[in-house]
């Protein structure tokens, strides 16, 4: 411990009013963080602040990142005000580095009070990409709407902040480091953590880890691809997949985190992810798979490039849980999804006569079902899944119980895959983003857009295109109770369902970070005709993208051609 007591200032500020944190917490551009004056500072005491005062002295945070450029800065800022806000403990990834599922472990393991993660998730990096800071809670989820509220308005009246410039830690040293601050009686101790053995250990009670282990490197050995895209995961793909598992080293490709990834965009889809796809289509490999910069995300490729879309892995988990230790000791409680994510998800709720639950976009609307025990399994079709053992997407975890269900059943990917379908018909489903475009002009076309879709008219409204003619049923613009507190969220996205339960979604989403507004269009299917369940994803759902253009005007009134991305 520092002989002499380490001085805590209080610095005069000037609020901003653009720090309203957002589903994944505040994200903007990198430059914006580096170069406005005291913006990281007033938003991480916002932060604070935020926590009761009575809550906050002497409790236990944690603090990890995806290892993105200024990660380094920001986490030394981190440690300096939450010393001089009173904080008594702060447990950190070794170097910084904790994946967002690591950190949600960590919470609930030590019952923290709460952590901060900084990551812009698959956003890229760099000094021209983008960063930023999440807040999680005690249960180890996303800051529910109060708490983000909360932060906000201190944000826009904040007039100073508290800090001790001079404190300095070693983030590459593990163990114990303890600082005697001024006017504090108790020293505050900082405790830098191994990355993985937490989380490990986690995984380890969860999964059949000799059962997996035999399956990559058994007489049968199932060769793997995966892909760390230089972010979180490297760390935990090797120790986990390689030293733990057996997978060969060669196995995993990109595994040294990066403070840029490489220069590539580190969001695990078949656009970005574009080495993974390639080096899975020689059919060297059974199974591949992609992480995000903070390993909440995940990607699953079958032998020779086979695209497991996201809502359709959730639903093959779902329906395979009884390959994993961890639900057949705690039974099955209930399934979750976002609401734009396909319906697969309930199909198989239904077959298994379990109860199913339609949220908004956003994880921590499936804190409230876990912690009340309503849900085992839940997902998003942007890439995340995850269980009830953290309170966060968790993309090792999703590619785990893949692992899990192919060594149970002794079949590739694609094969599992196409039974399910086989089975339970197949939800065709694809997404369009329309991403940077003028904030003012995506809210008149979504204010437009619903005037049409909730008139009284629509509801009867019959849309031929080619030899298809499409249904209304039913159009809203979706609303959320929580079954748990009873709480309501509005204006969630624009639905149309059609008699075939065919359903077009229209949605701005609020992760996008950099510059301008996102607008997603979601385009679903159902086909239970197995003869008619290997066609084309982009023709089947033709038709339904077509009436989407045609009735929310959106390329002729963003003046695009077509959208950034297509998954």
């Amino acid at each position: 411990m520092d002989t002499n007591p380490i001085p805590v200032l209080t610095v005069q500020t000037t609020p901003y009013d653009d720090q309203r944190p957002g589903a994944s917490g505040l994200r903007k551009k990198t430059a914006v963080f580096e170069s406005r004056r005291n913006y990281l500072q007033n938003y991480i005491q916002s932060v604070l602040s935020s926590i009761d005062l009575r809550d906050r002295q002497g409790c236990t945070m944690v603090v990890g990142s995806d290892g993105r450029y200024f990660s380094r800065t920001a986490t030394e800022v981190v440690v300096q005000m939450a010393a001089a806000n009173g904080i008594g403990r702060l447990v950190i990834g070794h170097n910084g580095i904790l994946s967002t599922p690591a950190v949600s472990c960590i919470i609930r393991k030590i019952k923290a009070i709460g952590g901060i993660v900084l990551t812009a998730s698959h956003n890229p990096g760099g000094p021209g990409g983008d960063f930023g800071i999440k807040f999680n809670v005690a249960n180890g989820g996303p800051s529910p709407d109060t708490v983000m509220d909360r932060i906000h308005q201190v944000s826009r009246t904040l007039e100073e902040f508290a800090i001790c410039p001079d404190l300095r830690i070693d983030l590459s040293r593990l163990g114990r480091q303890e600082f005697d601050l001024e006017n504090k009686f108790k020293p505050f101790r900082v405790e830098i953590v191994d990355s993985v053995e937490v989380y490990l250990n986690l995984l380890r009670g969860i999964f059949d880890f000799g059962a997996i282990k035999g399956l990559l490197t058994g007489p049968d050995q199932l060769k793997i691809r995966i892909d760390a895209m230089h972010g979180v995961m490297g760390p935990y793909v090797r120790r986990i997949l390689c030293d733990e598992l057996g997978a060969p080293a060669n196995s995993a490709v990109n595994c040294v985190p990066l403070e840029d990834f490489g220069g590539q965009h580190p969001n695990p889809t078949l656009t970005h992810a574009t080495g993974l796809v390639e080096s899975m289509k020689g059919g060297d490999f059974g199974l591949g798979a992609a992480f995000d910069a903070d390993g909440d995300r995940y990607m699953i490729l079958g032998q020779n490039g086979f695209f497991v879309n996201p809502s359709d892995s959730l639903a093959v988990l779902a329906a395979n849980l009884s390959c994993i230790p961890y639900f057949r000791q705690m039974g099955i409680r209930g399934f979750a999804r976002s609401m734009p994510t396909s319906t697969a998800l309930d199909r198989v709720a239904k077959s298994l006569k379990v109860a199913l639950y339609e949220t908004p976009a956003g994880w921590r609307f499936f804190g409230n079902l876990m912690d009340s025990g309503r849900c085992s399994l839940c997902g998003e079709e942007s890439f995340g899944t995850s269980s009830d053992h953290v309170r966060e997407k968790d993309g090792l975890w999703s590619l785990l119980a893949w692992l899990s269900v192919l060594a149970a059943r002794k079949q590739g990917v694609e094969e599992i895959v196409r039974e399910h379908w086989a089975k339970l018909g197949r939800n065709y489903f694809c997404r369009f983003d329309y991403e940077g475009i003028d904030p003012r002009a995506a809210y008149y076309l979504m204010r437009d857009l619903e005037a049409v879709i909730l008139d009284k008219a629509f509801v009867t409204q019959k849309f031929a295109v080619g030899n298809n003619v499409y249904s209304v049923e039913k159009a809203d613009n979706f609303e959320y109770i929580d079954p748990v507190d009873g709480s309501v969220t509005r204006n969630q996205g624009l639905r149309i369902i059609f008699t075939d339960a065919s359903r077009l979604i229209f949605r701005l989403s609020g992760t996008s970070g950099g510059a301008g507004a996102t607008i997603r269009i979601y385009a679903e299917s159902y086909e239970r005709d197995p003869e008619r369940q290997n066609r084309e994803t982009q023709v089947v759902l033709g038709p339904l993208i077509a009436i989407a253009l045609k009735i929310s005007d959106i390329h002729e009134r963003t003046g695009r051609r077509g959208p950034n991305i297509i998954t």
